[in-house]
């Protein structure tokens, strides 16, 4: 039994059976930026308050994005062409609200440029990478 669920706009919709694949760019955004710390010397088990302010801009903005965009949706899921384009602009989105997010007085952190150049590539290949062979594998199957 799938259930669809409106979100405030006639575009946006969250579908539950593809609702799984949110907490999959979660953990993959989480693990991204884990990966990060450790390469600059930053412990997250250690320092967990440093990890939590480096991880929650970006996944909050994920969040409000991917709704905005109607990223779990089956139609965006299953077409490898509207998933890149949906994928690539969304993550776009939700970095730049990552961004802002950690430049506010709130967030500890700031956001250099290399950082934002960083962050925004590696999110597009990682987020983008993933969903592509899943809508392959989705499309191989129908």
């Amino acid at each position: 039994m799938d259930a669809t669920v409106r979100t405030g706009s006639a575009d946006a919709v969250v579908e539950r059976s593809v609702l799984p694949l949110g907490v999959v760019d979660v953990a993959l955004l989480v693990a991204l930026i884990v990966v990060g710390q450790l390469s600059h010397g930053i412990d997250p088990i250690s320092d967990p308050v440093a990890s939590l302010e480096t991880v929650a801009p970006f996944v909050l903005g994920w969040i409000v994005a991917s709704l905005l965009a109607g990223v779990y949706t089956s139609k965006t899921s299953s077409s490898i062409g509207r998933t890149v384009r949906t994928i690539s602009v969304t993550w776009l989105a939700a970095a730049n609200v990552g961004f802002v997010l950690r430049t506010s007085p709130t967030v500890t952190g700031g956001t250099e440029w290399p950082f934002a150049l960083v962050m925004t590539g590696f999110g597009l290949i990682v987020l983008v990478g993933w969903r592509v062979g899943y809508a392959a594998y989705v499309a191989r199957d129908s």
